[in-house]
């Protein structure tokens, strides 16, 4: 059976700010980011199925990724919290607004590493991830390929 590659493209809205960076992105700021997840597998050839000819219902892998990145992403700040950036983080989040700490500087190259191990753990049996695209501006990117990490 054809392995298929299929993709499937997300955007939301994510402030961050690198602790110690020697140039602007050290202030809060924000990216509209467009994440772009590509998944492989064997397009079902049950006829008997209502997925019959999918990889995967596109549907079923924008619920996977709507619920562990965009969700949870989207209108957030990100800080690291191995940093004195967490005093920031909590005086915002005691005012009300929507903080996320996690244990990595919040580059887009550490970011889109977090999200392939959090689409990974949720993507059915026999459906791998191929690759993620993070796209921070039009013109800046990081990619993560599952060939680069075996």
């Amino acid at each position: 059976m054809s392995k298929i590659r299929i993709t499937k493209q997300f955007t939301f809205e994510t402030g961050h700010a690198l602790y110690g960076y020697d140039g602007k992105c050290k202030n809060v700021h924000g990216h509209s980011y467009k994440l772009s997840v590509t998944v492989m597998g064997s397009p079902i050839d049950d006829t008997e199925n209502v997925k019959y000819g999918m990889v995967i219902d596109f549907g079923d892998l924008k619920k996977i990724v709507k619920q562990e990145i965009v969700d949870v992403f989207d209108h957030a700040t990100v800080f690291n919290k191995n940093t004195p950036h967490v005093e920031l983080a909590k005086e915002l989040s005691d005012r009300g607004h929507h903080v996320i700490l996690v244990d990595y500087q919040p580059t887009s190259e550490n970011m889109v590493i977090d999200f392939a191990e959090k689409i990974k753990t949720n993507l059915p049996e026999g459906i791998l991830l191929h690759s993620l695209k993070l796209q921070e501006t039009e013109t800046s990117f990081a990619e993560w390929y599952q060939a680069d990490n075996t």
